[in-house]
């Protein structure tokens, strides 16, 4: 993927669905997919040129399901996952300690069959500030990069704060952003202006925003190097990757 926000592409998958449907903040229920379903979802993805994966260990079997599906192609994407949070028995727990951001990264790694990951996010609780401040997570993520587990390392949190606090350190943060919310944009211009690399999540509101309305508005932002979207349906993606291209295409 190279070193620049550039070279990923403006849709990225969120494979949050393809793992989890309990405890999510999704207006509709769903059930999860089969695994034909996942490995025709996860390959038609890349098929369009989509070259991001997002997951996590949060993410329930999302991991081990990307794994299965295309890691014969995994020199074609980016895969970004992350660490402190753990989802079972329908309930999340945080550790963000050495030993166990360790143990997490090593695991993710066994689960999606690779042997290092493009980025490595802290997944921040609501008290993100104390996690940064008063935990080994930074530190342990550096020696997870230093050790070629991740070739990169950033933050996904809540608060301004706790993002201004993570770049001097970070390669890539990622934000909540979309027509609802826009109270981190001067932090996202800030991380862009450090070439820093800038992550959207959550750019459709969980499903309450018009999709082409929202992409459009998060990508015309020139400060985001890709927009992470989940869908069960490769139509979808499919759609999100259209509007992207003639917002990218339009752009200076």
């Amino acid at each position: 993927m190279g070193d620049t926000p550039e070279s990923l592409s403006p849709i990225g998958f969120g494979a949050f669905k393809i793992g989890r449907n309990t405890g999510t903040k999704y207006a509709g229920e769903y059930a999860l997919p089969d695994s034909t379903a996942v490995s025709r979802l996860l390959n038609g993805v890349l098929d369009l040129g989509v070259n991001l994966i997002d997951t996590a260990p949060a993410y329930g079997a999302s991991e081990e399901r990307i794994g299965a599906a295309i890691s014969h192609r995994r020199a074609e994407f980016a895969l970004s996952t992350k660490v402190g949070e753990t989802f079972e028995d329908g309930q999340s727990s945080f550790d963000f300690s050495a030993a166990a951001v360790r143990n997490s990264v090593q695991r993710s790694l066994r689960r999606l069959r690779t042997e290092a990951v493009d980025f490595l996010f802290v997944h921040a609780s609501r008290d993100d500030s104390r996690i940064l401040s008063e935990t080994d997570v930074v530190p342990a993520l550096q020696k997870c990069r230093d050790d070629g587990l991740t070739r990169r390392i950033g933050f996904s949190g809540y608060t301004a704060e706790a993002f201004g606090a993570a770049l001097p350190w970070a390669d890539a943060i990622m934000v909540e952003y979309h027509l609802e919310d826009r109270s981190l944009e001067p932090i996202m211009a800030q991380a862009a202006d450090q070439s820093i690399s800038v992550i959207v999540k959550k750019g459709l509101a969980s499903g309450r925003l018009p999709a082409a309305e929202a992409v459009r508005f998060v990508l015309t932002n020139p400060a985001v190097a890709s927009l992470i979207v989940g869908s069960l349906e490769v139509e979808h993606i499919a759609a999100n990757c259209r509007v992207a291209s003639e917002v990218r295409v339009g752009m200076p």
